[in-house]
């Protein structure tokens, strides 16, 4: 039978490597709050010592940087890796009646724990949204207004209901996947795909762009299929098929090099150099004098296998003196970093 539904547990999606950073995270709007344990590297069941409501308000006013995703566990229920299950997840869903909003369109995000299951993320989704849109409720896979989240392990599935914003990511586990497009340099297009998204930054209509450590070009794609121009800086080599586009002129030169000679000014920055975060911050605080008013930046910070927390918010404070940080967030497609957008501002 589905576990008593309560309001004091959620689960936290992270990177393997940041899972320590992201509880802690947790743990600076709830210090009661504990690990019960990790479901698999990364993904972490916490008691909470408030409401799920109050956790996920003071994350919205504190956003975390290392939490990709969160959800409530409301609701737990024993599975047997059949086909029963679904029955039993179906039995508790309907637990959470309470928190669902019949005027709020919703969506079920399902995600499975372990190596093989004898049903489909998909068959529960069908399962679960069966029911309500059966009570009047209309579905949006899209851009729902409220969310069932369903995470399964083998031995355990737990749900809840929470507002869409109070997830931290639209995407499950915040898991967001691009499809690979034609002509694509490299997977390091992802990053700044989901960065534009997640951060809300819109390209303008035309205009130049800086990419600082832009080779082999992927970043600098991207600005091409968005009609920007485009100045390249990188001591390596372009893909020939981005070197070859009239519109994007190459630098052969290292950032400072760059720097230290340009005048020109930029709508929008980019730079995914391969440094220490702190010393790529501080050329960031360099090149903000070419960003023209209304310009935007984004920059990964590289950071350590320890101490990758204080690494990231000393990064930041160093950008502070001379941005507005508009989001900091350790994205799907980062690996050992931090995805940075930065507005300019007349400090300095």
């Amino acid at each position: 039978m589905p576990g008593d539904l309560q309001n004091k547990s959620l689960i936290l999606t992270s990177s393997t490597q940041a899972a320590h950073a992201a509880l802690r995270e947790v743990q600076s709007v709830d210090s009661d709050a504990r690990l019960r344990r990790w479901l698999v590297p990364g993904v972490g069941w916490v008691a909470l010592s408030v409401d799920w409501d109050a956790v996920a308000g003071r994350l919205r006013e504190r956003p975390a940087i290392f939490c990709r995703h969160i959800c409530p566990a409301q609701v737990s229920v024993p599975l047997a890796q059949t086909g029963a299950d679904l029955d039993a997840l179906a039995q508790a869903s309907e637990q959470l009646s309470s928190r669902l909003d019949p005027a709020q369109t919703f969506s079920v995000q399902t995600r499975q724990l372990g190596p093989a299951w004898p049903y489909a993320r998909y068959d529960v989704n069908r399962r679960l949204s069966e029911i309500w849109i059966g009570q009047g409720l209309t579905l949006d896979v899209r851009q729902p207004e409220q969310v069932i989240s369903v995470v399964l392990t083998p031995e355990q599935g737990y749900l809840g209901v929470s507002e869409a914003v109070d997830n931290l990511s639209d995407w499950a586990g915040g898991a967001r996947r691009f499809k690979r497009e034609e002509g694509q340099i490299s997977r390091a297009e992802f990053k700044l795909l989901e960065a534009l998204e997640l951060f809300g930054l819109e390209m303008p209509e035309e205009g130049l762009a800086l990419d600082l450590g832009a080779a082999p070009g992927g970043w600098t794609r991207v600005l091409r299929t968005r009609s920007m121009r485009v100045v390249a800086v990188d001591p390596g080599d372009l893909d020939p098929r981005i070197a070859a586009d009239p519109e994007v002129r190459y630098v052969g030169q290292t950032a400072e090099a760059y720097l230290r000679t340009s005048k020109e000014r930029f709508d929008v920055i980019l730079n995914d150099m391969r440094m220490d975060a702190i010393d790529s911050a501080r050329i960031m605080v360099r090149t903000s004098g070419l960003l023209k008013p209304g310009g935007w930046a984004v920059m990964t910070l590289k950071l350590p296998k320890k101490g990758l927390s204080r690494s990231a918010k000393a990064a930041i404070e160093v950008l502070r003196k001379r941005y507005d940080v508009v989001g900091a967030r350790q994205l799907f497609h980062n690996r050992n970093e931090v995805t940075v957008a930065l507005k300019g501002t007349d400090r300095g």
